[in-house]
């Protein structure tokens, strides 16, 4: 892919520490990893220092956001309780962020 002119190589389902160094130091180019998948917890600052280049995180935040809903619909239904609804994001915050001229920063305090 390097050759035919690839900016960024994708090694997705690495998530070994050393393969990841042994394939950022064997291509010669930029490398991206695909972090959130099962056994993928590597940190930033860990993944910069095997080489790294960029990092994906694919669907691992929609998944995160449906586990969440799965988890409180379950206390709902199991328990009858809403403690779920404590880790929400405040409304507030959704409507200044939902405000926001396009491509202003916003940010999250959790």
């Amino acid at each position: 892919y390097r050759d035919a002119g690839a900016d960024v190589l994708y090694a997705p389902g690495v998530t070994d520490p050393g393969e990841i160094a042994a394939i950022t130091r064997a291509v010669g180019a930029p490398v991206n990893v695909v972090m959130g998948l099962q056994g993928g917890l590597l940190s930033l600052d860990a993944l910069a220092a095997l080489g790294v280049k960029r990092v994906s995180v694919g669907g691992a935040l929609a998944r995160a956001a449906l586990g969440a809903f799965l988890r409180g619909a379950t206390e709902m239904a199991r328990d009858g309780t809403f403690t779920f609804a404590e880790a929400a994001v405040p409304g507030r915050d959704l409507n200044r962020w939902f405000a926001a001229p396009d491509n202003a920063r916003v940010s999250f305090e959790p």
